[in-house]
């Protein structure tokens, strides 16, 4: 990972033309509600999108040390995300290429941000809305397995300008150092990161099944 030199700066906010966009754009929805009322509704559009129609992957994953007394872990990522001017936690993600399955972006995101190749895929989601009430993005989750040797973590494959932090955390304590996480100035906790480690947190004394 690239040294950091100073903390991020937002320099300006200034409204951006739609041709000049190069990832996003914004539209009018006018629709017909189950009321017969026409109404209209503002959203953000992706301009790019894989062939299958699935615009991101988010990969959960499991560490496996080759300690064997070394417990199950996950791997987190911290990177400045400029739209909350904060530093995200968040597991590893990105957008899915024009000609790649959601197995096929997780298995190669998790190489670039973590320097770890995916040992086994567990799982991947169905497709799921990740803003419905703003955007169209949709994503999928790929629950992944990663054999881990011990020592120094492998080089990352950072595209430039990127500056990602990896931290691993025992699944055991994972939604505890989250809430951890939160209590930070300047940091912000990923929804779907959180309602994972929330929804682990509930099972654990959950009595209603």
């Amino acid at each position: 990972m690239t040294p950091a030199v100073q903390e991020p700066v937002i320099k300006s906010i200034e409204d951006l033309p739609i041709s000049e966009s190069k990832w996003l754009t914004l539209k009018r929805i006018t629709y017909v509600d189950a009321t017969a009322t026409t109404r209209t509704w503002e959203s953000a559009i992706r301009k790019t999108t894989s062939a299958g129609g699935v615009d991101a992957v988010a990969i959960g994953n499991i560490l496996l040390s080759s300690n064997p007394t070394t417990p199950a872990q996950t791997m987190l990522v911290i990177q400045y995300r400029p739209p909350l001017d904060s530093y995200t936690v968040e597991w590893p993600a990105g957008l899915i290429d024009a000609s790649e399955t959601a197995e096929q972006a997780a298995r190669r995101e998790f190489k670039e941000e973590t320097g770890y190749e995916v040992s086994k895929v567990l799982s991947v989601s169905p497709v799921q809305a990740a803003d419905p009430g703003m955007s169209n993005a949709n994503m999928q989750l790929v629950m992944v397995e990663v054999q881990v040797p011990e020592g120094e973590m492998p080089e990352q494959r950072l595209d430039d300008g990127e500056r990602i932090e990896r931290v691993v955390v025992p699944l055991s304590e994972l939604y505890e150092r989250l809430v951890e996480y939160s209590k930070k100035e300047r940091f912000v906790v990923a929804a779907k990161l959180l309602h994972f480690a929330q929804g682990m947190e509930f099972m654990k004394g959950q009595k209603y099944f």
